[in-house]
Protein backbone atom coordinates (compact mmCIF):
# COMPACT_ATOMS: atom_id res chain seq x y z
CA UNK A 1 0.00 0.00 0.00
CA UNK A 2 1.71 3.40 -0.91
CA UNK A 3 1.28 6.74 0.93
CA UNK A 4 -1.28 8.03 -1.73
CA UNK A 5 -3.64 4.88 -1.28
CA UNK A 6 -3.57 5.08 3.04
CA UNK A 7 -4.53 8.71 2.54
CA UNK A 8 -7.62 7.86 0.33
CA UNK A 9 -8.25 4.70 3.25
CA UNK A 10 -8.62 6.69 5.88
CA UNK A 11 -11.47 7.35 8.12
CA UNK A 12 -13.13 8.00 11.04
CA UNK A 13 -10.99 6.36 13.99
CA UNK A 14 -7.81 5.74 15.25
CA UNK A 15 -4.77 6.92 12.89
CA UNK A 16 -3.11 3.09 11.64
CA UNK A 17 0.08 2.10 13.24
CA UNK A 18 1.74 2.70 10.15
CA UNK A 19 1.52 6.21 9.89
CA UNK A 20 2.26 7.02 13.95
CA UNK A 21 5.97 8.15 14.32
CA UNK A 22 7.21 9.86 17.18
CA UNK A 23 10.59 10.87 15.21
CA UNK A 24 12.83 10.44 18.04
CA UNK A 25 14.87 7.93 15.22
CA UNK A 26 17.82 10.55 14.60
CA UNK A 27 19.58 13.20 15.71
CA UNK A 28 18.56 16.08 17.87
CA UNK A 29 19.36 19.30 17.80
CA UNK A 30 19.02 22.33 20.55
CA UNK A 31 16.18 24.10 18.39
CA UNK A 32 14.08 20.84 18.68
CA UNK A 33 14.89 20.05 22.76
CA UNK A 34 13.58 24.02 22.99
CA UNK A 35 10.75 23.43 20.64
CA UNK A 36 9.46 20.35 22.50
CA UNK A 37 9.82 21.79 25.75
CA UNK A 38 6.87 24.62 24.54
CA UNK A 39 9.83 27.56 24.80
CA UNK A 40 10.49 30.26 22.07
CA UNK A 41 13.59 29.58 20.28
CA UNK A 42 15.45 32.38 21.68
CA UNK A 43 19.49 32.28 22.22
CA UNK A 44 18.82 31.41 26.09
CA UNK A 45 16.92 29.39 25.35
CA UNK A 46 18.92 27.34 22.99
CA UNK A 47 22.11 27.96 25.29
CA UNK A 48 19.56 26.01 28.00
CA UNK A 49 19.06 23.32 25.46
CA UNK A 50 22.51 22.98 24.87
CA UNK A 51 23.81 22.86 28.50
CA UNK A 52 20.45 20.08 29.23
CA UNK A 53 21.62 17.81 26.01
CA UNK A 54 25.29 17.51 27.37
CA UNK A 55 24.89 16.91 30.78
CA UNK A 56 21.72 14.14 29.89
CA UNK A 57 22.48 13.44 26.20
CA UNK A 58 20.09 14.20 23.32
CA UNK A 59 17.69 10.99 23.28
CA UNK A 60 17.41 11.47 27.07
CA UNK A 61 17.00 14.77 26.81
CA UNK A 62 14.55 14.60 24.31
CA UNK A 63 12.49 11.51 25.95
CA UNK A 64 11.74 13.43 29.13
CA UNK A 65 10.37 16.09 27.53
CA UNK A 66 8.07 14.49 25.30
CA UNK A 67 4.99 12.14 26.42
Amino acid sequence: MNAESEKKTLGPGPTPDNLLHAGSEGEFSAEDVVLASGRDITPKNLAWAERRMAEKGSRACLDELLP
